[in-house]
């Protein structure tokens, strides 16, 4: 059985072998550390009954106004641990928590490459409300797709009318 819990400093040590995907962004122990003190609420692991991480959600809450918001930094599930639908109930944990703080809606930077991935967002409810060009860094860099899911608090869904033209990484928000 999973088991959810939040995501703990001793788990920095114990994650490698989620973060070795080649579409899992790895960032410094310092950014990890910023989001485990600012945001523990959004940061959690699936853990499985031997104790083994199986994945992973980090975000955060920003914005103001009505463009406040949740926002997924990472999601990631071990490659032994993919299509059991561990995603899928990260991302609904990190929603109920956005939910929880009067949030409008959830948002997430995807690369456009990444089919997979926005399949998945796709069923779990998101749209495509726009193209961030040159997103990832890389050889060449990569666009990116932010996608967005409306909250019970968007009465009219007026964060998820999508843009009709991209925009660069400096005009995000």
């Amino acid at each position: 059985m999973t088991t959810l819990r939040p995501f703990t400093c001793n788990d920095m040590y114990r994650f490698n072998n989620v973060n070795l995907d080649p579409l899992t962004e790895t960032y410094g122990l310092s950014f990890y550390m910023q989001y485990l003190a600012h945001w523990p609420e959004y940061f959690q692991v699936a853990e499985s009954p031997s104790g083994e991480i199986m994945g992973y959600i980090m975000g955060k809450a920003e914005g103001h106004g009505e463009n406040w918001h949740g926002h997924v930094t990472a999601l990631t599930v071990s490659p032994d641990y993919r299509r059991l639908g561990l995603a899928a109930i990260l991302m609904n944990f990190l929603e109920d928590v956005s939910e929880k703080k009067r949030a409008y809606f959830v948002d997430l930077f995807v690369r456009v490459s990444n089919k997979v991935a926005i399949n998945m967002y796709t069923n779990l409810g998101y749209i495509v409300y726009r193209t961030v060009l040159e997103y990832y860094s890389g050889d060449p860099d990569e666009d990116a797709y932010d996608m967005r899911k409306a909250c019970s608090r968007d009465v009219k869904q007026k964060s998820v009318i999508p843009l009709n033209h991209p925009v660069r990484p400096e005009d995000v928000e």
